[in-house]
């Protein structure tokens, strides 16, 4: 391997070990809360993105490891939202009304991913995962706002999920920048910015 393939593996370990730290700090949290950590459209999204390219449009093998560890704690995260958000929105609506709005925005989110990827011709899902990564940004924030604390959340959760984030967009702009994905990822990092802004602000409330 030259200096740039070794690099990017550098950026795709380093992309691949924050998010899973941050997945687990997302569980960790929320058993402790006893409350979900990562919106639904957000688990939607990832659990298709991780599944369509771990079995319909694999990745390299590097690449499958990350996702397949990603898909495992995607699940857990998966299995607290359908307890602990049972819970939370049982004043609201009935349960049919809940896991029926989960499972149906979970056969959307594949069939968008899978579309997405069909018509950029996007084997590797870089497309999807950048958009889906700025959406899952703005979902935190509304979480966080919705709530008005930061059960299930924590600045340890923001700050690994912009670092995350923050290598995979060094990488696709030194090696794979496209315009879209360049925005995409600008983006992305101003809102995780504003998260951890809101997070420290609700912090300092507290204390």
């Amino acid at each position: 391997m030259n200096n740039q393939e070794d690099f990017l593996s550098i950026l795709q370990l380093g992309t691949g070990l924050f998010w899973i730290i941050t997945y687990i700090l997302i569980i960790k949290r929320g058993f402790q809360d006893k409350k979900y950590g990562m919106p639904m459209v957000a688990i939607c999204a990832n659990i298709s993105w991780e599944f369509i390219f771990l079995f319909i449009f694999p990745n390299d093998d590097r690449q499958k490891l990350i996702t397949s560890a990603w898909f495992v704690l995607d699940i857990i995260i998966l299995i607290q939202y359908l307890i602990f958000g049972r819970k939370e929105f049982k004043k609201y609506i009935s349960v049919k009304l809940f896991y029926s709005s989960f499972f149906i925005t979970l056969g959307v989110s594949f069939l968008i991913i899978i579309a997405m990827t069909l018509e950029f011709n996007d084997v590797e899902g870089k497309y999807a995962a950048f958009s889906q990564n700025l959406m899952m940004s703005g979902l935190f924030i509304s979480l966080l706002l919705s709530r008005g604390n930061s059960s299930g959340q924590s600045i340890y959760i923001a700050v690994f999920k912009m670092l995350g984030s923050l290598l995979a967009a060094i990488a696709f702009f030194i090696y794979f920048r496209t315009y879209l994905i360049t925005i995409l990822s600008v983006a992305t990092l101003f809102y995780d910015l504003i998260y951890i802004v809101l997070l420290c602000k609700l912090n300092r409330k507290r204390a």
